[in-house]
């Protein structure tokens, strides 16, 4: 294979030099931020996403493939949504109201049921083993489409518990691709300057750290050195965000409409990052692995998930956002169909759904199904390899041609033996 008409992650940002160059391009230079194409072209190549990940397995029967009446259908109703002839869980009303921005899948066959191999397995969308551990999703997206002009970290993961600078996410990447933890939706600790230091001593500060970093850097291995200098220039950037994490500062209708469970505030805090220019924004929920109770567990803990992300995504589109954000809501696997002795559901690998939404997703559709008693996929089915093409399609990257760049050895970003679901591509 000739790897020089590969593309890798750099051929997929617009750089300072373009946007230099576009403003060169007329005789008063100031014009060129004028310039309606070139305004155009970087508001059609920045693109986002947000990752909702349901920790633990989200039941596809309680939520977007029900099977009420049937022998494993369970106690809830389908309701109606608003695109005639999509039915969904009764659990999930707001969510409803939301169907015409939405696609679901209902034919994943993702091969693992396990959580500990499972969330690996899906999270790096299974590539063929070139002998590497490959990225998560938040960090490859992080790689392929850089911070922007926010300067934020690129990935960003809100979850409940502790916070920190996650690094394993990176794989082959390196360090520096890791994700910033925010735990409990807080800011990191120590994050704000201390009174007893001025802005001018923290600039000086701050330059002193830089030369040392580039006298360290010249004798030692590069990717660690860069990670180290990495993690205190995001500090630096998000002391200068940290009202993002203001909550005094939300209007009482947004604290309202997204709910007062953690969730919620997670989700608001989520949205104010993927405003303020952040490229991969991940919200974390725990609690769905019902192999008891499973009704009333779901019955729980549905609402706040449904409340949070219908008035995310209404928030999206208003804003008119979603041409550019990508939306995913999923979890490992999903639930099995035969309800155990514990009135629960086990893990279910073999048939289950996710929901997804936004940058060059079709819209109000249902893609796959599975047989009349939700057992199996009837017809194609689709692993995680298919939506990480789907996925990397739907930013604007070609998942057949990108390569990742492992110290000189190309690797594909995606499985190549699959390739993306049309019918989910708008």
């Amino acid at each position: 294979m000739n790897f020089k008409k590969l593309c890798t992650p750099l051929d997929h940002r617009i750089s300072r030099r373009q946007w230099l160059g576009g403003v060169a391009g007329t005789t008063a230079g100031a014009l060129g931020l004028c310039q309606p194409g070139l305004a155009q072209e970087l508001r059609r190549r920045r693109k986002q996403v947000l990752f909702v990940w349901l920790e633990g397995g989200l039941s596809q029967l309680e939520s977007w493939d029900p099977k009420p009446n049937t022998l494993f259908g369970g106690p809830f109703r389908a309701i109606p949504t608003t695109v005639p002839g999509i039915h969904i869980s009764e659990l999930w009303p707001r969510t409803a109201q939301q169907m015409r921005h939405l696609a679901v899948i209902r034919s994943l066959h993702t091969q693992d049921n396990n959580h500990s191999s499972g969330v690996g397995r899906i999270q790096r969308g299974d590539p063929a083993n070139r002998g590497v551990t490959y990225p998560y999703f938040g960090s490859a997206v992080a790689n392929l489409l850089g911070p922007g002009e926010s300067g934020l970290p690129p990935y960003i993961w809100v979850k409940p518990g502790s916070g920190g600078f996650v690094t394993s996410d990176a794989g082959f990447l390196g360090p520096r691709y890791g994700a910033l933890a925010l735990g409990g939706g807080r800011a990191p600790e120590n994050l704000l300057r201390a009174d007893s230091v001025s802005e001018e001593d923290d600039r000086e500060r701050l330059a002193l750290r830089q030369l040392a970093d580039r006298r360290y850097v010249q004798q030692r291995r590069t990717q660690g050195t860069e990670a180290n200098s990495y993690v205190y220039d995001m500090a630096a950037q998000l002391q200068r965000h940290a009202h993002l994490f203001n909550s005094t500062t939300l209007p009482a209708r947004d604290l309202e409409r997204y709910g007062p469970s953690e969730f919620g505030r997670h989700m608001l805090l989520g949205r104010r990052l993927l405003e303020a220019g952040v490229t991969f924004v991940k919200v974390d929920s725990h609690g769905w692995d019902t192999h008891g109770d499973n009704f009333n567990g779901h019955s729980n803990a549905v609402p706040k998930i449904d409340q949070a992300f219908s008035a995310m995504m209404q928030d999206l589109a208003d804003r008119s956002m979603l041409d550019n954000v990508l939306v995913v809501l999923m979890s490992e696997f999903g639930r099995t169909p035969r309800i155990n002795g514990h009135i629960g559901r086990d893990h279910w690998a073999e048939g289950w759904s996710l929901v997804m939404a936004g940058s060059g997703i079709r819209r109000g559709v249902v893609v796959g199904r599975t047989n009349a008693l939700g057992t199996f996929v009837e017809g194609d089915e689709h692993d995680i390899g298919h939506l990480f093409h789907t996925w990397f399609t739907a930013l604007g990257i070609n998942p057949s041609r990108t390569r990742y760049n492992n110290a000189g050895q190309p690797l594909p970003i995606a499985h190549e033996d699959m390739e993306p679901i049309r019918a989910l591509l708008a």
